[in-house]
């Protein structure tokens, strides 16, 4: 129970839960996840992108043209589609990213599955977050969803976070602690 509460949790978590309801009625919660993974993809890669969805310079009649366009030539059709536009009219683009994250949290909660928040240097191949995946799974019983980023600051290693349980065997942390260390040697 506090695991969907923390899910749902403020205007993000509404939002989230409005469309799962949907993507849930209309047997499409999985199209709707790939859609809105998709979306927040493209944010990720396109500086003007983010610039056009975090920045309170622009209007909403603006915001939503823009991702009127971006959202039709990116082929994103129907529930997804909607949902979008929906957020950009209301002015809450810049809360995307959480209602994403939330909407993904609770397809995995309805499927069973956990999230597990995945931090790396550089992007994971296709093996790496296979075989990341399988060991979590073996480390907490059920299956697990990545939700993967990358900051190049931690120079290397993963931060992976699970729940309320964080695992942070990152090269800075590392590099980090052993400059503690040193200090309190010398």
């Amino acid at each position: 129970m506090s695991n969907t509460q923390s899910i749902i949790s403020g205007m993000p978590g509404r939002y989230a839960t409005a469309l799962f309801d949907l993507a849930k009625d209309a047997k499409q919660m999985d199209k709707v996840a790939d859609q809105l993974i998709a979306f927040g993809q493209m944010i990720n890669d396109s500086k003007d992108l983010t610039s056009l969805v975090k920045s309170p310079v622009f209007t909403g009649d603006q915001q939503s043209r823009a991702i009127g366009k971006i959202i039709e030539a990116a082929g994103l059709k129907g529930l997804t589609a909607n949902f979008i536009n929906l957020v950009a009219q209301n002015r809450r683009l810049f809360a995307i990213d959480a209602m994403i994250k939330a909407y993904r949290g609770l397809v995995s909660l309805e499927k069973g599955e956990v999230m597990a928040e995945v931090l790396s240097a550089q992007k994971l191949t296709k093996a790496q977050s296979d075989a990341l995946k399988k060991a979590l799974k073996g480390a907490v019983g059920k299956e697990v969803q990545l939700e993967l980023s990358v900051d190049p600051a931690i120079l290397g290693g993963l931060r992976v976070k699970v729940g309320s349980k964080l695992v942070d065997n990152s090269l800075a942390t590392k590099l980090n602690n052993l400059k503690l260390a040193m200090k309190e040697v010398g």
